[in-house]
């Protein structure tokens, strides 16, 4: 006897069940009536039907029954005239429709889909299955029971809609179990993220937990020039677009143009996603949660997922593959597309960097999305333009925009006052990751332009260095001064000079004025005797350099750019490898280089054409000396009041490494006797100073206190 299906009940804000809910459970109760007429029929044909071991073993009369049945070839009878009509051969709207258009099902597919999703919905539907299954612990539909009740005979068409390449299962809508079993007696399961969509849940499957996140909306829609070409590219096709970042924000823009498509941007890990356990059944499921929801995929960088290598590029293809034009996917990195990565080849975009106005905005959304008081945070013309010069040094992307202006919203409220440019500094210096740290030695700027006794000449080169690298993208990007041949955005400049000139604190002080790091390059981690290994460190550390926003300083530079020189062997070939990969190298470099020598003749000339500031650091006068004695003493040291310090500068010719080194040992000398620094102690340093660097020591220079020091 048939029966209306009645539905749990659903408890919602409006008091009654969704559209959505009751279409799902009209199409459950035509399930119902089915699954009643088969038990039916299966009771007229079951020689012992009320036999309570049924299903635990097959009796002489059921064996004889089974021989003399044909199943699988003769026509799925009929369940009644009226079991049809709640069963519309297309889908008429809401979330089964658009189920079915995502995934291009007919109405057959979807009879199969609810009949496997039914005991998910509904427990009796478990015993039920068990008993039409002839065993009472196979509570799932098998494929044969789905096709049964859906009226397609076994060895009909209908057994190839379970097939790996049908849409059901291709799309990740019905996994079929128990691969070693016939194909018939397989259980068919669906994931309760696909039971749960059409519940109405639009959470993102649990098993994504950790490589994916929805993408809001931002806050002020500002459709850039670039995220609309994005999104016009969407509809070119299969919807595969690559953004080829050179130096904007490409994840932040292909969430805005999948926005502006009206999808929901899934925004993919991908470290987590390579780092998965099996990455490519994570792609499917990914790929099937972008189809669920009518939203798009982003993934990148694609550098994280190493493409140049078979397992990257096969998950690459694999991610291609099963999103298979039927969601947007929206790929980015700094490596153009290469056609074995995937079958299909995508739009590629450019995604050049902000102009700083742009950039200015996205920091003020940013510092007043975390709460920042007034200051740079306050929209004013006079506050956007301490804002601009503030920022524009550096590149980063609206996540690290983000997680930076909530560091200095923090470190501001420490101390109850707005937000200022040194807090934006320290703030943006800890989003610098710790891949560089691992190749070079960090150091943190504690130096400023008042602590340099340089010759004026040498003081204009590092300040055009670094207005250089404050107003780069300005010149470089939007008014489009950068020349062909591959060169990048990078700065790269020349210290040279003799050791203990001030060239690292220079490039200290420089880094400082940027509001950024300095990383040292040990060469000893560099250099390699092995051939190609030098090259491959260098790259590294080049690639590392370019995420963050530091100062790179290559100290003692001509070990590794050195004259390229006549080939004679093997190791001259060699040498001249490396000098060219350099040369090339550091032409592409998107960030900030100094390069220090002792002996700039050493350096290949071919290196001063690339170079873009060249600062000579000459040994310093007797003014200059006397200034360095000044500061190097400092203010705290007891100082004799006979100490004569226009003496020391004007008889030693030292550089201001040596003079330092000076002034520590005479500190230490005065510490020891307990007296105020004289002058015979700062002498007495400056003779072991001498002697340490191997300097002839003589009357004239040191007089009547070279007696002394050697009483």
């Amino acid at each position: 006897m048939t029966t209306a299906y009645r539905a749990p009940a659903v408890r919602e804000t409006g008091g009654s069940p969704s559209a959505d809910i009751e279409e799902l459970w009209a199409r459950l109760g035509d399930i119902e009536r089915r699954v009643r007429h088969a038990v039916a029929l299966r009771q007229e044909t079951d020689p012992e039907p009320n036999d309570p071991y049924r299903g635990q073993y097959l009796t002489p009369a059921a064996a004889e029954r089974i021989l003399d049945s044909r199943d699988a070839f003769l026509p799925v009878p009929a369940y009644g005239p009226d079991a049809a009509p709640d069963s519309p051969d297309s889908p008429a709207g809401g979330r089964i429709a658009a189920l079915a258009q995502r995934f291009g099902l007919v109405a057959p597919d979807l009879d199969l889909l609810l009949v496997a999703m039914a005991p998910d919905i509904d427990a009796r539907f478990e015993r039920l299955y068990g008993y039409l299954n002839d065993d009472l612990t196979r509570r799932r539909a098998t494929t044969g029971l789905a096709l049964e009740l859906c009226g397609l005979p076994a060895a009909g068409p209908g057994r190839f809609r379970f097939s790996p390449s049908a849409p059901l299962v291709v799309s990740g809508l019905v996994e079929v179990l128990e691969a070693e079993r016939p194909l018939l007696s397989r259980v068919l399961r669906v994931p309760d993220r696909v039971t749960a969509h059409l519940l109405g849940d639009d959470a993102v499957d649990g098993r994504l937990h950790g490589l994916v996140r929805v993408a809001g909306p931002p806050e002020e829609p500002d459709p850039c020039p670039t995220t609309l070409r994005a999104a016009a590219a969407l509809g070119t096709g299969s919807g595969l677009v690559h953004l080829l970042d050179r130096g904007g924000d490409p994840g932040r823009i292909a969430a805005d143009a999948l926005l502006a498509a009206g999808l929901r941007p899934l925004v993919v890990d991908a470290a987590a996603l390579a780092a998965a356990p099996e990455p490519v059944r994570a792609a499917r499921i990914l790929a099937t949660e972008a189809r669920l929801t009518g939203g798009g995929l982003v993934l990148g960088p694609l550098e994280t997922l190493a493409p140049e290598q078979p397992k990257g590029a096969g998950l690459i293809d694999g991610l291609c593959e099963a999103v298979g034009g039927g969601s947007p996917l929206i790929m980015y990195g700094k490596k153009h597309w290469d056609p074995l990565w995937a079958a299909e080849s995508p739009v590629t975009v450019p995604v050049p960097p902000p102009d700083p106005a742009d950039a200015a905005r996205r920091w003020r959304r940013a510092l007043t999305g975390a709460g920042a008081p007034a200051g740079l945070a306050a929209g004013t013309a006079a506050a956007d333009a301490r804002l601009v010069d503030a920022t524009r040094a550096y590149r980063l992307d609206s996540g690290q925009i983000r997680r930076a202006a909530a560091v200095a919203s923090r470190l501001a409220g420490l101390e109850g006052r707005p937000v200022e440019a040194r807090d934006l500094r320290t703030a943006v210096r800890a989003q610098n990751g710790a891949g560089l740290a691992r190749l070079a030695r960090r150091i943190e700027p504690t130096v400023g332009w008042d602590d340099l006794v340089l010759p004026p000449s040498t003081r204009r080169q590092l300040s055009d260095l670094a207005l250089r690298a404050r107003h780069r993208e300005q010149v470089l990007g939007r008014w489009r001064m950068r020349p062909g041949g591959g060169r990048g955005r990078g700065i790269v400049a020349l210290f040279a000079g003799e050791s203990g000139t001030g060239k690292t604190m220079s490039a200290e002080v420089v880094a400082a004025d940027l509001g950024m790091e300095l990383y040292v390059v040990d060469l000893s981690s560099v250099v390699d005797k092995y051939i190609g290994e030098t090259e491959k460190n260098l790259e590294r550390i080049f690639v590392e350099a370019s995420d963050v926003n530091a100062v790179l300083l290559f100290d003692e530079a001509d070990a590794v750019f050195g004259k390229r020189s006549q080939v004679k062997d093997a190791q001259d070939r060699h040498a001249n490898v490396e000098s060219a990969y350099l040369l090339q190298r550091i032409e592409s470099f998107d960030g900030i280089a100094v390069l220090t020598t002792n002996l700039r003749a050493n350096l290949d000339e071919a290196f001063t054409r690339r170079l873009d500031v060249v600062a000579d650091f000459p040994v310093p006068d007797a003014e200059q000396r006397l200034a360095l004695w000044e500061r190097c003493l400092g203010t705290e040291i007891p100082r004799a009041p006979g100490l004569d310090l226009r003496t020391c500068a004007e008889r030693f010719e030292l550089t201001g490494g040596s003079i330092r080194a000076c002034a520590v040992t005479a500190a230490y000398q005065a510490a020891e006797s307990g007296r105020p620094l004289d002058t015979d102690q700062l002498v007495s340093a400056v003779l072991a100073e001498y002697r340490k660097l191997g300097r002839l020591v003589l009357d004239s220079e040191f007089g009547p206190w070279l007696e002394r020091a050697r009483r």
